[in-house]
């Protein structure tokens, strides 16, 4: 891509991003195919992590933080605090824990002592098919609560969400993961929900929350915490099912 091949030229005190009106050769994780219509807020965006700092030797965190700003672009303005956007670990945006709303893809190299990172992000902010966008969260809010909230725009969002995101890494880098887990738990979709290991009749397991590199926790009766990891596991958040790998 354009910007993956830009990103090593520019000075490193320069910002770097692409925002896309629509999408046709989106890449998703495992090699899914991510296509997006117009109405939604997609860009890609550089960022540089000294390798040496509470992030660089956490970099799996990151799509923690994105997920985390993407929710906190809708979520911190005055107004929608209440607008049930959530985050689904590792890497997703959520109608409460109904409906997929938008997810964030994250690559990158280490150069040296530098991490050069792509954070691809998107969100479904104003289109009604083939799922749910933001604005029909708002939308049915105002109906139900008797407000009158005004539609977001993408614009508007990707904007938030990068301000949001310099933030958390701000907190990360001064504080590590305890600076920034509160405002994640706060918002995420998995507070106590139980699962099941290796199949559907498989031992029964809490999650815990995630650990300091960003993996997620499970307490399996009797046999304490463990971590399991996102690109090592099949999660089906529908099935509630963990398969460690």
């Amino acid at each position: 891509s354009l910007i993956g091949r830009l990103m090593f030229k520019l000075p490193e005190e320069m910002g770097l991003i692409a925002i896309a009106v629509r999408q046709t050769q989106g890449k998703g994780r495992g090699g899914n195919v991510w296509l997006s219509p117009i109405g939604c807020a997609l860009s890609t965006l550089h960022i540089t992590v000294p390798l040496h700092s509470n992030l660089g030797q956490r970099i799996p965190f990151i799509q923690h933080l994105v997920s985390l700003a993407m929710v906190e672009s809708v979520r911190s303005i005055p107004g929608y605090e209440d607008i049930e956007l959530r985050v689904k670990w590792p890497n997703d945006i959520y109608y409460s824990d109904l409906m997929k709303l938008g997810g964030v893809l994250v690559t990158s190299t280490l150069i040296e002592t530098t991490f050069h990172i792509l954070i691809g992000f998107g969100f479904n902010v104003n289109n009604s098919n083939p799922t749910i966008c933001i604005n029909d969260l708002i939308t049915k809010f105002n109906k139900e609560e008797g407000t009158k909230l005004k539609p977001l725009t993408a614009d508007c969002l990707i904007a938030r969400t990068v301000t949001v995101l310099e933030r958390l890494i701000d907190i990360f880098q001064e504080k590590g993961p305890n600076g920034v887990l509160p405002r994640y738990y706060k918002y995420w979709i998995h507070s106590g929900k139980q699962v099941h290991l290796y199949n559907e009749e498989g031992p029964i397991a809490w999650i815990v929350g995630i650990d300091d590199y960003g993996f997620l926790q499970v307490h399996e009766e009797g046999k304490g915490v463990e971590s399991v990891h996102p690109d090592g596991n099949s999660f089906d958040m529908l099935r509630n099912l963990i398969i460690p790998k």
